[in-house]
């Protein structure tokens, strides 16, 4: 049987020739554009419970959300060991793998699925607890974060599949998909907000609703695509595949989880301060869902594309390419600082009418602002070795950055008399200046190495 070539069919890209800013900005928009509905989901879930909902409703939101983002960057940090993999074998010319590689994450991962959706209705008020939910918000917490564990096989099936055709090379697919669940959920939560008045609860249910949807539709246009592997039930089961990417997917899984913990405790110390502060820092927070998107689109970009490269033995065609999305990434990033820092107030009036909530949102986005260009610089960073399928120096640094620099600064400027939330934002840039010396200093010693073997 010979093997398809994947650069002749419409559902792969080739990264391994033509111009680098022109491949890899055409590949990226529609991830980005992925990236923006994805973030809308919780934007118009806090928006709509903002508007129609209670201001208790606001801080369920904000802190339960934080919860499910955690396992859903969890989950997408795992399919990036898929991503990866099936485009160094596109770029080693063996597609005939990657039928094995999807049906070993399927097995994976439906075994995956049930182990998080019991930890989230099981743990759901241990989890609001440990964040600190306020009094008034609690028992709305818990019940945000127990529904969308009920349907949380959605949104793990949604990122497994935009992990394959990233790896494919082909970003407009899991953009359909999430503009579907993005629609859907508009919809559902202006249904069950605002003419139902189900609070949190509706937001919920319409998150939920609207992933189930996208994965069914989705899974639909798949059957009618002319896929460039072969795929058949005799690739379903625990195989070889597995343990290969989660040798990628597991470092960038736990540093991840240990990241997305660090923000949890940032969190949790915010909500210890107040209401207030906490609906404040929870608007801030999708702003910033928002900010992060450029450097997010980045990183998966760039792993997709310099792990086809490495696969194609074109090493300085990838470092070429992590150069263009430090560049790129940082131009955008300039401006974005420029609105954060002087005008939040802004963005945090799309959220809430509530004046107090405004200022104290704008005052952690002042102190967050520096983090719009100097997270571009690391995540292309973690895109070129994540490419590389190093994922140690990956899970080592945000690791480090998280426990070593972020919590603690964040703490230090929360106790300190006069203590603002300008003060803690500032503990997330600083963070990224470690991030940005400690890649450069694995750059240099992993180029020198690679050209002593030449």
């Amino acid at each position: 049987m010979s093997i398809p070539n994947p650069t002749s069919n419409q559902l792969s890209d080739d990264f391994t020739q033509g111009n680098i800013v022109t491949k890899l900005i055409r590949f990226m928009i529609p991830i980005l554009g992925a990236l923006i509905l994805q973030a809308m989901y919780g934007a118009v879930d806090l928006l709509v419970v903002g508007r129609f909902g209670t201001d208790a409703g606001i801080s369920a939101v904000a802190t339960g959300s934080n919860i499910i983002n955690l396992v859903t960057f969890v989950i997408t940090a795992l399919t990036m060991g898929v991503t990866v993999l099936i485009s160094r074998y596109l770029g080693e010319r063996r597609a005939s793998r990657i039928g094995s590689v999807i049906g070993g994450s399927i097995c994976f991962f439906a075994v995956f699925t049930g182990v998080v959706m019991v930890l989230l209705l099981a743990g759901a008020p241990a989890f609001a607890s440990w964040l600190n939910a306020p009094e008034a918000a609690f028992d709305l917490t818990v019940q945000y974060v127990r529904i969308c564990g009920a349907g949380i096989i959605f949104v793990i099936a949604y990122n497994v599949i935009s992990g394959i055709f990233r790896g494919l090379g082909n970003s407009k697919l899991p953009l359909i998909f999430v503009l579907i669940a993005c629609l859907v959920n508009i919809a559902g939560d202006l249904l069950f907000v605002a003419v139902f008045r189900m609070n949190v609860a509706g937001a919920a249910l319409a998150t939920i609703l609207a992933q189930a949807i996208s994965v069914i539709l989705s899974l639909f246009i798949i059957r009618r695509q002319n896929l460039p592997f072969t795929f058949s039930r005799k690739d379903m089961g625990f195989n070889s595949e597995i343990p290969v990417f989660l040798k990628l997917g597991i470092p960038l899984a736990l540093q991840e989880m240990l990241t997305n913990i660090s923000f949890l405790i940032l969190c949790a110390i915010v909500n210890g301060i107040s209401l207030e502060a906490s609906s404040g820092y929870g608007i801030a927070q999708k702003v910033i869902s928002f900010i992060m998107l450029i450097p997010s689109a980045l990183m998966q970009s760039m792993s997709a594309f310099v792990a086809q490269n490495v696969g194609a033995g074109k090493e300085e065609r990838a470092r070429k390419a992590m150069l263009t999305g430090m560049g790129l990434g940082a131009a955008v990033g300039v401006f974005i600082f420029v609105v954060a820092f002087f005008r939040g107030d802004i963005p945090a009036a799309v959220f809430t009418s509530n004046e107090a909530y405004i200022v104290r949102a704008a005052e952690y986005l002042k102190g967050f602002s520096f983090e719009a260009i100097l997270t571009c610089l690391v995540f292309s960073y973690i895109g070129y070795f994540n490419g590389h399928g190093m994922s140690f120096p990956v899970m080592l640094q945000g690791i480090t950055a998280s426990f070593l620099v972020r919590v603690p600064l964040s703490y230090l400027f929360s106790i300190k008399e006069g203590a603002s939330l300008f003060d803690i934002g500032l503990a997330v840039p600083a963070a990224s200046v470690y991030g940005i010396v400690f890649f450069s200093i694995c750059y240099v010693r992993y180029n020198r190495k690679t050209e002593g073997k030449c």
